[in-house]
């Protein structure tokens, strides 16, 4: 085991402990060294809202694939059907990362700007359309195809019937990194993947891994919150070298405070880690 490898191990365990965090995985890959990390990487989580990055990837493969255009308008509708029984549910706008979407139900909306709000204002009504209109089999075939292992789609997002049937988006911090190199990859025509890239940059939320960084880092980053679960997983670039990506995913008390501070520290501590610098602001 490597120096800073041990260093940050270290480093994470004080800050979970620190924070009492029920669990936590990271896992890191510097393009600039090689350096790759990981910290419970294999163990499962609720994915929460990081599994809306699979359906990014699965919305633009379709496009390379000339199966749909970012144009096309589609049907904004608040209905859905629960997995585990295909009954209806209807997704609630108070708690909703982009409730304005809601005031579009009976009307059109461009899939280009579903996929905008999926992602920087994590609209789980966005979502849902955009899942449904692709199909769960057929984004999750493509994630197969990506060759991204342990990120698994199984339905719709505020599916409560399923939560509670224990029928979860689950995903470890080793297949988000593993989605987000196949972002940067060549699954994806360059077209499509500037443009994913473009949609990640522009996330509101960004208290989390970003608040760990020196100012003139950026972060191509979805992050994912529900009530015992905080994550945030991304590529962050740094002026002068080549880029990495950091999943870190926690499991925490129900509604517990400093839950984003945790993920803000861990990312400070990969940062410090990964480039040998202090994360001065």
């Amino acid at each position: 085991m490597s120096d800073r490898t041990e260093q940050l191990r270290t480093a994470l365990e004080e800050i979970t402990a620190a924070q009492k965090t029920v669990a936590c995985g990271v896992a890191v890959r510097d393009f600039e060294t090689g350096f790759e990390f990981s910290h419970h990487g294999d163990r499962v989580f609720h994915a929460a809202s990081t599994i809306k990055v699979a359906i990014l990837l699965a919305l633009m493969k379709l496009v390379d694939e000339r199966q749909l255009q970012l144009t096309a308008p589609l049907h904004v509708r608040n209905r859905f059907l629960s997995a585990v029984d295909a009954t209806p549910y209807r997704l609630d706008s108070s708690s909703d990362g982009f409730p304005q979407l809601y005031r579009s139900v009976g009307r059109t909306a461009k899939i280009a700007d579903l996929a905008e709000s999926m992602i920087t204002s994590s609209s789980n009504l966005a979502t849902n359309l955009l899942l449904d209109f692709i199909g769960n089999e057929r984004a999750a075939e493509i994630l197969r195809d990506a060759g991204v292992k342990g990120v698994h789609l199984r339905r719709g997002v505020a599916d409560d019937k399923a939560f509670d049937a224990g029928l979860n988006n689950e995903t470890t911090a080793q297949g988000l990194v593993e989605l987000f190199a196949v972002l940067r990859g060549d699954f994806l025509s360059r077209k499509s993947r500037d443009h994913v890239i473009h949609i990640l940059l522009q996330q509101r939320f960004t208290s989390m891994i970003p608040a760990g960084l020196p100012s003139h880092a950026t972060v191509a980053h979805k992050t994912g919150e529900i009530s015992t679960a905080c994550h945030d997983a991304g590529i962050v670039y740094v002026p002068e070298r080549e880029p990495y990506i950091v999943a870190i995913l926690t499991e925490v008390e129900p509604e517990k405070n400093g839950r984003r501070e945790t993920v803000a520290k861990i990312s400070e501590a990969v940062f410090r880690a990964v480039t040998g610098k202090a994360a001065a602001k």
